[in-house]
């Protein structure tokens, strides 16, 4: 394996150790607990639609990469929390819309805040430190969607 190769796993494996630790797992249910959420697969459902859009529910289905029945479960439950109602498409009644309502967005900004609090192993770090380890996680994860607003 070249250099290269090995610092990549290297930088790849102190990610994934964050990322895998119990505190970010009770991170997710910290967000839950902040938004009034049952569950981190309520979460995540919540987090995927956008404040500014009302997506199909196909799509929040496929940005969580499961089946429809699970994602009709997981907006019932955000329904009966207030937090999204559902709605036909202008163009085609059959396609349900899910958008946020004033109290989903209050919820989802809740969750958010606990989820992007920085942990506090980042305080190891000097301030030129954390700009360039910032910097450079920006360039590595700009290919991937932003985090949801």
């Amino acid at each position: 394996m070249t250099t290269k190769a090995v610092d990549a796993r290297r930088a790849w494996l102190a990610i994934s150790r964050l990322f895998l630790s119990s505190d970010n797992q009770d991170r997710f249910h910290l967000a839950c607990a902040a938004a009034g959420l049952p569950h981190p697969g309520s979460l995540k459902a919540l987090l995927s639609i956008d404040v500014e859009a009302a997506p199909p529910m196909r799509t929040v289905a496929e940005h969580l990469d499961c089946d429809a029945s699970y994602v009709t479960a997981l907006v019932d439950a955000l329904e009966e929390l207030g937090y999204v109602a559902r709605r036909a498409s202008d163009t085609d009644r059959r396609v349900k819309l899910v958008e946020l309502t004033a109290q989903g967005r209050k919820a989802k900004e809740r969750a958010l805040e606990v989820l992007l609090a920085p942990p506090p192993s980042l305080e190891a770090l000097t301030a030129t430190e954390l700009r360039t380890l910032a910097q450079l996680l920006e360039r590595v994860a700009s290919d991937y969607p932003p985090v949801p607003s």
